[in-house]
């Protein structure tokens, strides 16, 4: 085959930039931080293009469920407590910014050795090849009393971890999501999956009380999100497990007949995952309402969202 002759643009039909729909204009731009400048100044003054205008959307419609007493609800990964955000956390709760959250199993490990220790987060590395990696005393002789104490009052892992905190009167309860919670009656769901979290190594572990514990809790999370609707739904740093229990619960409250199919959920991690992005921010809102995407760290994106849906609320 030889080479054809080289295409013609002569005759190409053009039209006027003037009249042509576009995407950005001048209005879209930023404006240039000042120093000194108010939060609100500085969210005025981010472009409204892309994810700058996705997080003032999504503010925009947590203060309107906030507003219209709607339920919001934050499902989250473990890292989000690592990462020092518990304060925000429990301001949320007192500004009634946020109605209930759900955990993986990680979870109630961190928060509970902040309030107990003022610490957290071991260094994986450093102890993995003495076999001493999750051995902490306190933590799971604490933990797995707790899980043995929901099965003893009929209630869920969430619950009990708070108010066995409560109890026991730990030095750094201020910092800790769940005590908190459980002093302002905020529901926590915590959802495990058998082996993942350390405490399940612990000589003190029941499978039996580990699942019904937390088959307590799913059942209250269904609960919760069958009133959803018009309200917003968090998944924050969980890739795998809390997407696919949210998925769960979602079909089941709509199999027995529950409304919700006009509701905003926000997927908000490190990097964009399948399952936040299907079972999260796609398919549930297939219905009706609109799912979102926000890429980056918890300890940046959180607040300023956070601070965002504030300066709407007041």
């Amino acid at each position: 085959m030889s080479y054809p002759k080289p295409f013609s643009f002569d005759r190409l039909e053009t039209y006027s930039l003037f009249d042509r729909p576009s995407k950005v204009g001048v209005d879209d731009l930023c404006k240039p931080p000042k120093p000194g400048m108010s939060v609100r100044d500085f969210l005025a003054s981010l472009p409204n293009i892309l994810a700058a205008g996705d997080v003032m959307e999504v503010a925009t419609r947590w203060a309107k469920a906030v507003e219209g007493s709607r339920p919001v609800i934050f499902a989250m990964g473990a890292h989000v407590i690592k990462v020092g955000l518990t304060p925000l956390l429990i301001d949320l709760m007192d500004r009634g910014m946020v109605s209930a959250f759900a955990l993986n199993g990680a979870g109630i490990i961190h928060d509970s050795e902040l309030a107990m220790a003022g610490k957290t987060s071991e260094d994986v590395a450093a102890v993995l090849g003495s076999g001493k990696f999750g051995a902490a005393k306190e933590t799971g002789e604490f933990l797995n009393s707790a899980i043995s104490f929901a099965a003893q009052e009929g209630i869920g892992l969430g619950q009990a971890v708070g108010k066995r905190l409560l109890q026991e009167d730990f030095p750094y309860n201020d910092y800790s999501l769940l005590a908190q919670a459980a002093r302002r009656d905020i529901p926590v769901t915590v959802h495990v999956a058998i082996g993942t979290d350390i405490i399940h190594i612990h000589p003190q572990a029941d499978g039996a009380k580990i699942g019904n514990a937390t088959h307590h809790d799913f059942k209250i999370f269904c609960s919760l999100v069958a009133g959803l609707q018009d309200g917003v739904y968090f998944n924050i740093g969980s890739a795998v497990l809390l997407p696919e229990v949210f998925l769960k619960a979602l079909t089941a409250v709509r199999n027995l007949g529950h409304a919700v199919n006009r509701f905003t959920t926000v997927n908000l991690d490190f990097i964009r995952h399948y399952r936040p992005l299907t079972n999260v921010v796609n398919r549930p809102t297939l219905e009706g309402g609109k799912g979102f995407s926000l890429t980056g760290h918890h300890e940046i994106m959180l607040p300023l969202l956070a601070a965002a849906a504030m300066e709407q609320l007041n």
